[in-house]
């Protein structure tokens, strides 16, 4: 019996989309067993560069890398081109998350997520510094994006 080929939809649980919690976020396509590696079959490769180096470019492309790069103390990582952002490096921060990132870097599913709900994770788990905002009141169950901050680090391995 021939071996079946992959469908380019098996194991995709989310996509990027309008955030309740702030701008764009991850959300669920269909329901997401607690346990599952979320984003399975994303590029794992990151390129490192020196935060001198980004804020010398011009403001439109350093935002890219403070919205989406992965803080490693002078070294920001982002993917190996900005046209390739997925769909994970849209989860946004909440103080009770449904993900979590694990020491290799990528998320899994902490409990079951309902189709339409949005995927979060704590940023506080896989910073090494201390977070760009401080969620406001009305936030911090709601949760907060990326955007503006880069928000991991080295222990993210080459993700987020």
């Amino acid at each position: 019996m021939p071996k079946r080929i992959p469908r380019p939809h098996d194991g995709v649980y989310a996509r990027i989309g309008p955030s309740r919690i702030h701008g764009t976020g991850a959300i669920a396509i269909r329901s997401i067993p607690s346990g599952v590696l979320v984003f399975r079959g994303e590029s794992e490769r990151a390129v490192w560069v020196r935060r001198s180096a980004v804020r010398r470019l011009p403001k439109a492309l350093r935002a890219l890398y403070e919205d989406f790069g992965m803080v490693s103390g002078r070294l920001l990582g982002v993917p190996p081109n900005l046209n390739r952002l997925s769909v994970g490096w849209y989860v946004n921060h909440s103080d009770e998350p449904n993900l979590a990132a694990g020491d290799d870097g990528r998320f899994r599913s902490l409990r079951r997520i309902r189709v339409g709900e949005e995927l979060t994770a704590d940023y506080r788990t896989f910073v090494d510094e201390p977070l760009p905002f401080v969620p406001s009141a009305s936030l911090r169950s709601r949760g907060r994006s990326r955007s503006g901050a880069a928000v991991a680090n080295s222990t993210r391995s080459g993700r987020r």
